[in-house]
């Protein structure tokens, strides 16, 4: 489904870390400054051009010194950069191509086995993506993971519903392409933000989402539905049409929350380590986005044909 929780609240607890400049009394009875995270870009200290009391004042060669080194970097003080979670999110989406070659690899040789390894997809990539979304801490490993299984089933759906309608990964991707470059877009130049009022009605309707593909899962794997999509056009291709465009909604909305959730991140100076939460978090978004597109797009030209 969507980013951690369904939330924008991205790294909660690294909001608060931000320290504030405080002067205290030493034990010599001179005035010193507590200690505190200087910020990127930040030149010296009032204390450290003029000195306090009880404080030597450094000469021109040492104020030379000091303002002649270049200004850190968020990487250099160990946090969250955009740059970071572009490299982390790279490194998410080639794990899942990876997979899903396997799937097609396989799926060319043996149809069956590849139906089992979209499965095993669907199955490890749920429990993952529950376990990542509610980690305090972002690990790694476990993000890949979720992105390889998740390879296996995106390669899977998309070979068997490739060879019945011929060319629609190709307008899946370009629509997936297309739908993030837009909301990216938007978002940048102001014009579309997460509030608290859209964010509790993304929250409902996620989670009724959420409860229906479960039934809809267990209906189709046990033989309840004979539709190719189950509920979604048991009674009729109009409904399917419906909810897949409810999921686009729900889809391009957890987008924006991730844009924010790195904006925020990358402002309130958030561990580095936090750059794999939103790899996942877009990993998550846009394999839920290509995966509503494509399936959309097969319900109209089933009705096409």
């Amino acid at each position: 489904m969507s980013n951690p929780i369904f939330n924008s609240q991205a790294f909660p607890s690294q909001f608060k870390e931000r320290e504030r400049r405080r002067f205290y009394m030493s034990d010599q009875g001179s005035v010193t400054e507590q200690p505190r995270a200087q910020q990127p870009g930040a030149g010296p200290t009032y204390a450290q051009q003029h000195g306090l009391p009880g404080q030597q004042t450094p000469g021109a060669d040492q104020l030379r010194q000091m303002y002649g080194q270049p200004s850190p970097t968020g990487e250099d003080l160990g946090r969250m950069t955009y740059d970071e979670v572009i490299r982390r999110t790279l490194i998410s989406f080639v794990v899942v191509l990876i997979g899903a070659g396997v799937s097609v690899t396989v799926g060319a040789m043996s149809p069956g086995l590849a139906s089992g390894l979209m499965i095993l997809g669907v199955l490890g990539g749920f429990a993952l993506g529950m376990v990542n979304a509610f980690k305090r801490e972002p690990n790694p490993a476990l993000i890949l993971a979720y992105s390889a299984f998740q390879g296996l089933f995106l390669g899977g759906i998309s070979m068997f519903l490739e060879w019945q309608f011929p060319g629609i990964v190709l307008q899946a991707v370009l629509g997936t392409v297309i739908v993030f470059a837009s909301v990216l877009v938007l978002f940048r130049s102001g014009k579309v933000r997460a509030t608290p009022k859209l964010n509790k009605m993304f929250m409902v309707a996620g989670m009724a989402y959420l409860v229906f593909c479960l039934v809809n899962f267990g209906l189709m794997m046990f033989g309840g539905t004979s539709s190719m999509f189950g509920l979604r056009t048991e009674f009729s291709p109009w409904i399917g049409l419906a909810i897949g465009a409810l999921a686009i909604l729900l889809a391009t909305y957890s987008l924006v929350l991730d844009f924010t959730n790195i904006q925020e991140g990358v402002e309130a100076g958030v561990a580095r380590k936090y750059a794999w939460a939103a790899a996942f978090g877009l990993t998550v978004s846009l394999v839920w986005l290509y995966i509503e597109i494509l399936r959309i797009i097969a319900i109209i030209r089933s009705m096409a044909d």
